[in-house]
């Protein structure tokens, strides 16, 4: 490999990111104590800095840097400014909540933004040692923040199962990746598929190689059976980690499936989809049962979330762009419902109280209507009712099954969207028909209620012209498949 004079150009985004966390952490070292929002507004500076670099640094077509193990396309442009949004809006919902928890602090934000540093080496990764390093920077700074409230036993029992969790899983994937590496000869994406369509010896080992890597990206996507993590994790973190790691690592992760599974080893894509055919149902079934019976919204939507993400996996199965597409849009929409859903939850949240008990919404409508109302179209989103976005986000991944000839997994996957439905309208009958537990004033600041009710009517916007939202997805595959 020649490190000696590359184009450092494509990793421009990622390098000014790294230099600007040390500015944060040195920041808040100075001026924390006296000033405790000076991490938060260089935060959200890094933020905007990393969306004008990449946009001046995208250019049409493909760019390789570090010898070809990183890689700047138009996928990887539009999934990074998505990144950029979404952590940005995720810093905006939690800064009042974590300012009353004590939890405002460089830490928290040094630990966001490398994590964001993670998201953005998974998604440009052309190599497996560059997934590999991008998820594991992803992770490590994930664990730290469910367990940033020392003080809270909760989070500290969820960051522990998360991380011994997160290292199996991270076994799996390192696993899968020696074997792929023992029967094609390289770890780089473009060698491997070229080794693949050439056609390898040792076929057995390749399939068995990527069982495991399959394993380690189910944990990743939140994908039963490697589920266990997500509700314990989501009950007991603190809500503003729960919105992060609920939102923009799906993107990343989304990010991850296509380096590997479709550009990797998109020439074994008969061996893998009917893995993903079984994790998807999966997904949807124990996601829609069993979110069913639980009374914690968190935990709640937890199983909601892995529900969700077996929709997901029904656009890959159909292993073409536009599955693919279908997909992308699937996880673009899922992030815009969690940023409302979660923003809500942390909304209602005060000092010593945590809004995470379904009686908490009961009588929402009578205490703010407005917020109601955009909770009422995040559930209805969810659940996949028109007029909102979710109903073509879950039509499109439907379309590219049929498409694909998996009839019988449409008909599953609308059965167990109707089951979900439940759960999702049960909180919309809390809001209008319940009466209110409490009288407490909703007091948002202005940004957080602006950002609230934009979300909440994109949710609405989306759902009468969902075409522009369709296209650019369609557009990210097309250019970088």
């Amino acid at each position: 490999m020649n490190f000696v004079s590359p184009d450092f150009a494509p990793a421009y985004p990622e390098i000014f990111l790294l230099a600007m966390v040390c500015v944060v952490l040195l920041a808040d070292l100075a001026w924390g104590e006296k000033k405790p929002y000076v991490a938060y507004l260089l935060s959200q500076i890094t933020l905007f800095g990393c969306a004008l670099i990449t946009f001046g640094t995208s250019v049409p077509g493909i760019a390789h840097t570090f010898s070809g193990m990183f890689v700047d396309d138009t996928m990887a442009d539009i999934l990074k400014m998505l990144v950029y949004i979404t952590v940005s809006t995720t810093l905006v919902y939690s800064r009042g909540y974590i300012a009353m928890r004590g939890m405002l602090s460089g830490e928290f934000f040094g630990l966001a933004l490398f994590a964001t540093l993670g998201m953005m080496v998974m998604i440009s990764a052309s190599h497996f040692l560059t997934l590999y390093l991008g998820l594991e920077l992803l992770s490590l700074s994930l664990y730290a923040m469910v367990a940033l409230r020392r003080d809270a036993p909760a989070a500290t029992e969820a960051a522990i199962k998360f991380f011994v969790l997160g290292a199996l899983a991270s076994g799996f994937l390192l696993y899968g990746m020696s074997m792929v590496y023992g029967a094609t000869g390289s770890l780089e994406v473009g060698r491997i598929t070229e080794a693949i369509q050439a056609g390898v010896p040792s076929h057995a080992v390749l399939v068995v190689g990527l069982v495991f890597l399959v394993a380690g990206i189910s944990f990743k996507l939140s994908a039963a059976p490697f589920h266990m993590w997500v509700p314990d994790v989501y009950q007991g973190a603190p809500t503003a980690v729960v919105l992060f790691i609920g939102a923009a690592p799906k993107l990343a992760a989304f990010g991850f499936v296509m380096r590997l599974l479709v550009e990797g080893m998109g020439a074994m894509s008969a061996d893998w989809q009917g893995m993903l055919v079984i994790l998807s149902v999966m997904s949807m079934m124990i996601g829609n049962l069993a979110a069913i019976v639980q009374s914690n919204i968190k935990r709640m939507l937890a199983y909601s979330t892995i529900s969700h993400m077996g929709f997901v996996l029904l656009g890959f199965i159909a292993a073409d762009g536009d599955g693919y597409s279908a997909s992308m849009f699937y996880v673009v929409v899922y992030v815009l419902m969690t940023l409302g859903t979660f923003g809500i939850v942390m909304l209602l949240s005060r000092q010593g109280f945590e809004a995470d008990r379904l009686d908490d919404y009961r009588g929402l409508n009578r205490r703010s209507p407005w917020y109601a109302f955009i909770m009422l179209l995040l559930m209805f989103s969810m659940a996949g009712i028109p007029p909102t976005v979710g109903i073509y986000a879950k039509l499109s991944v439907l379309q590219a099954v049929l498409g694909a000839g998996y009839i019988w997994l449409a008909v599953v996957a609308v059965l167990f969207s109707l089951v979900g439905a439940f759960y999702y309208l049960r909180i919309v009958k809390l809001m209008y028909f319940d009466e209110p537990e409490t009288d407490t004033p909703i007091l948002p600041e202005g940004d957080v209620k602006l950002l609230i009710s934009a979300n909440g009517l994109a949710i609405l916007a989306f759902g009468f012209f969902p075409q522009t939202l369709m296209a650019l997805c369609a557009y990210a595959i097309r250019q970088s498949v």
